[in-house]
């Protein structure tokens, strides 16, 4: 195959992709009155970077590798960059080696899961219960005890170090 044709296939195969996560079917939509903290599309602009805002607000992923929190090592509490709510302990974060922050546990009652159906796959995705920004995801493939990883953003985390 040549050089012009893989390139031409791949941004159709990205095409498909982006439209099929508009089609319904997916429940990845969430109620923007569903959330204690609303804020207007300018208004999360206004707070959040650019890259923040691609994570948070249009369920983005940065790249792999990138978030200095993937090496984080203190002790404390990796909370939601969109409105401060403690998400993760540090006590519950693994090295997953996927390039992003993993943690086998959330805080209790700290987010929310829906279905993504993009990408012509089936995942769960997580987001902050309380803004309902988009976090990453939950795989079933992490270490004991719960055999869960959450692949986070790492742009989407705050971390507070302990006190």
């Amino acid at each position: 195959m040549k050089k012009r044709q893989l390139l031409k296939s791949g941004a159709a195969w990205i095409g498909v992709a982006w439209f099929m996560r508009s089609l319904p079917g997916s429940d990845r939509v969430l109620a923007k009155d569903a959330f204690e903290v609303t804020k207007t599309e300018d208004q999360w602009r206004k707070i959040l970077t650019k890259e923040q805002f691609y994570v948070l607000r249009e369920q983005g992923t940065e790249r792999a590798g990138t978030s200095p929190l993937d090496q984080e090592e203190r002790k404390g509490i990796f909370a939601c960059v969109g409105c401060a709510l403690p998400l993760f302990s540090s006590t519950t974060k693994f090295h997953s080696g996927t390039g992003w922050p993993s943690f086998y546990a959330p805080v209790k009652g700290a987010i929310g899961t829906t279905t993504d159906t993009s990408l012509f796959m089936t995942r769960v995705e997580v987001h902050c219960r309380r803004c309902g920004g988009h976090l990453g995801h939950v795989f079933d493939d992490g270490p004991p005890p719960t055999g869960k990883r959450y692949c986070i953003n790492g742009v989407a985390l705050k971390f507070v170090a302990a006190g």
